[in-house]
Parts: C-alpha cells; structure tokens; sequence
C-alpha cells in the first residue's frame, strides 16, 4: 500500500522538476542525432538507446510531443522546431489511420500541443497554421469515432485487435473525440448520418466503465473493487460482453497495471472536460450528474486498487498478478525493488497514475470534497515525489530515457534483460518518458501559478 506523504507541497518538488529538464535536454538531444525514423517510431532503450519495436506506430506522437512539452516548460525554441517539423513531415498519416485506436496519443501529443501552444502565445503562427491544426484535430475525431462497434448498450471504440475488442487504453484516447467536439465537429455516416462525438465519447466510457472496471459486486470470483482488465471481448454478432482478456498483463484475471493507470488518468481528464461542458450540452446523454458520476465512480475505483495494491512508494510492479511477487516477499510493505529477480516494475505506469491522481484530486476539491481530493493529490504527489529520484530518474548522460525500469511487453519477452540479470529493468520507454514531461509540466504549471495544463487548450468555444 502506498504510504502517503501528507506533507509534501508542490513547491517541495521544484529542485527534481528543474533537474528534469536539464535531463530531458540533453536526452532529447541524443535522440534527434542518432535515431533513425526510416526504422520506424522510438518506442523502448536497449542498454540505453532507443529502438523501434513494429506492432502499431503508437509512440511517434509521443517522440515529438515530448520536444514540445520540453519547449513549454524551458522555453528553449530549438526542441518547439523538432517537434514543429517532425508533425509537419511524419504525423498526417496517424490523422487518419484506419487500424489503431490511439488518436489520442498520437495527435493530440502533436498537434493538439501545438494548437494550445499558439492559443496560449507561446508560438508565433498566423490564422492559417491554427486553422491547419484545428482541422487536423477534427480529422483524428471522426476516424477514432468512426472505429465502432455497436451494442446493447450504445457501444465502444474498438481497439486495433479488431471489432470484438476493447481496449481500457482507450479511454486516454479519447482526448481526440473531446477536442474534436469543442471544435465543433462531427462524423458524417452513410446518407450524412451526423454523429455525435461528444455522444460517442461518452457511449464508450459507459462501456468501460461497465466491462474494464469491477466494483467488488461478484461479477466474478475475482470482482476486486478497481481492479481493470485491459482487454473486454464482445460477440460482434449481437454486441454482447463475453469475457475478460488481455494482451500485456498476465492474465485476463490479473491487473495490468499500466491498463490501471490509463482508466485513472483517462477518466480523471474526461471529469475536467466536462466540468467545462454546459448542462444542456449533457441532457441528452442522461444529464450531468448522471456522466460525470459514472466516470467518478470508475476513477475513483481503480484508484482506490492502485494506492492499495503498489508498493509503499507508488512505483508498481507490471501487473498486479504476476506470478514472482510472492517470491519477493512482503512487497506491499516496502518501496519496489526495480533490481529483484522476479518481476519487474513499471515506472511508465507511475508516471501515468501520478498525473490521474492529481487531476483527481483537483478536480474533487473544486467540487467541494475537500478531504478526498486531498487524499488523490497527496497520493498524486508521493508517486511523482519517487519517481524524480533515483533509482527511476536517469542520471546517466549516456542513457537516452529519462524515466527508468519501465517495461512495454512482458508477455512477449521484448524487453531488454541486462546481463546477470533475471528480469528487464534499468531502461525506459516513450510513453513513459512523454508521460512524466506532462505530469512535470502540468505540477511546474501549478507551482509557478501558470495557466492550468488541459489536453482541450486552444479548442474552447463549442460548449
């Protein structure tokens, strides 16, 4: 179980932030000199070094995103450019990529930063570079919304498995159909069907919340309040829910626990846009109260499993289930050790949760539930606390990940196991090096009284 430092502010964590980013620049440095994009996206280190890993080109958005946000918290305009032109010249084919269900990672990590950038004043573009980005966005919106499967209960996005499933990484994802909707825009069907974005936004996060999350109802004989399964399959015949699976945690049964982390950060961002919504804009889906406290209930589910099941520190190991921990011991009990010889941990999944934590907890304490919102931002906090310290902040300067002892799939055995090692441990990955930049960001943004950090930036205006 987490232990929470109560006394942690976000002023104490000012001197780890600062070293971030002199860190990341000279990562991010090393990356854009030695990578090459022909091999594909950079998506994990192999003894330091970033490699391309083909299932789908999920990372690249994250690759650029990351120069940006590096941009926006130092102001150093040379890593805005790479980001700036690595959009311009490799990201138009992931606006519309039929076969993924990661728009929200791609795009909104690259265009959507951009836009909120120049909205902001931090980017010097005309009216026509902000109209380039805004139809980019609502070009992403209509293909995720358009990867659809319907059910009995309206549906969900489906993952790039196929029709039959159902991705908890997704609900992140749809950072594209919100921002898509706060432009204005909609999906066009056959015979101009119009559909609705926000609608389909919503359909799907009833749907994950229904099936990817457990509420200790005895849905199963492993119903564990706020465990998530990663994967839901669905007969496409008649759209009715089957079983649960998973393709990177151990077991349909178990809790993969970066699938965790996507459900607490995904929902906790849906929460902040909705605030923004108008209460008309929600009648027809049931009304406010009705939305925002089935994606409440959600969050704060899994969030409840992620500060029970981690250890003391927050750092988690990959999935809650996996068969090596007993062999470690008391592990609930104490820090995770990233050098044991049975499972690893996965420091990509901190960097998630800490940002979902604390967008949780803000959010609860403008809504005026004071000791709970707490609760989630001092969790937010500690988790973010340890993870700016060795042994998960890389200080080696020839080492190109920033965040270490991250693991992408274990299953599959592609991550790196260091000689006389038993288990991965010591590199780093792109989603989780992009993920700890953001949660930097969005807490510098706090300490310094900045504008709030929101994935809708530069899209106000439809609501």
């Amino acid at each position: 179980m987490i232990r929470i430092n109560t006394k942690l502010r976000p002023a104490d964590l000012s001197g780890k932030l600062k070293r971030l980013w002199q860190l990341s620049a000279a990562k991010l440095r090393a990356i854009e000199s030695s990578f090459d994009l022909s091999s594909g996206s950079p998506v994990y280190t192999v003894e330091g070094q970033y490699q391309a890993q083909g299932w789908t080109e999920w990372t690249l958005g994250f690759h650029f995103g990351s120069f940006m946000l590096h941009f926006d918290a130092t102001r150093e305009k040379e890593f805005l450019e790479v980001g700036r032109t690595g959009t311009l010249l490799h990201m138009a084919s992931h606006l519309t990529h039929m076969g993924v269900h990661d728009h929200g990672f791609n795009n909104i990590s690259t265009y959507g930063n951009l836009l909120r950038l120049l909205q902001e004043g931090s980017l010097d573009g005309g009216a026509w570079e902000k109209r380039f980005y805004e139809v980019a966005l609502k070009c992403s919106a209509a293909v995720q919304a358009r990867r659809w499967t319907n059910t009995p209960e309206g549906g969900f996005i489906y993952s790039f498995n196929g029709p039959h499933s159902l991705f908890a990484d997704t609900i992140r994802s749809l950072r594209s159909l919100a921002v898509g909707y706060n432009l204005g825009h909609e999906l066009l069907e056959e015979n101009d069907r119009h559909i609705s974005l926000l609608e389909r936004l919503i359909q799907h996060s009833a749907m994950t919340a229904r099936y990817s999350v457990y509420y200790g109802e005895e849905r199963d004989t492993y119903d564990v309040l706020g465990r998530v399964a990663h994967e839901s399959i669905f007969n496409t015949n008649d759209g009715k829910y089957r079983c649960p699976s998973t393709q990177q945690g151990y077991s349909s049964r178990s809790t993969w626990t970066r699938a965790l982390a996507w459900v607490i950060l995904g929902y906790a961002e849906q929460l902040e846009f909705l605030a923004t919504l108008s209460d008309r804009a929600l009648e027809e889906f049931g009304g406010r109260e009705a939305v925002e406290a089935l994606m409440l209930r959600a969050c704060t589910a899994a969030s409840e499993f992620y500060l029970e099941s981690s250890p003391t520190n927050g750092i988690p190991y990959w999935d809650t289930g996996a068969p090596g921990l007993d062999k470690i011991g008391q592990y609930g009990e104490s820090p995770a050790d990233p050098y044991n010889d049975y499972e690893p941990t996965d420091s990509s999944s901190a960097a998630i949760t800490a940002q979902g934590l604390l967008r949780l907890g803000h959010y609860l304490t403008h809504k005026g539930k004071t000791e709970l919102g707490q609760k989630y931002w001092q969790a937010g906090l500690t988790v973010l606390d340890a993870l700016l310290d060795p042994p998960y902040i890389s200080l080696d300067e020839n080492h190109q990940g920033l965040i270490l002892h991250s693991v992408y799939h274990r299953p599959n055995g592609w991550d790196y196991v260091p000689p006389g090692r038993k288990v991965p441990c010591g590199e780093s990955s792109m989603w989780g090096d992009y993920h700890a930049r953001e949660v930097a960001l969005y807490l510098q943004r706090v300490v310094n009284d900045e504008p709030y950090l929101v994935f809708w930036g530069g899209t106000e205006g439809r609501n």
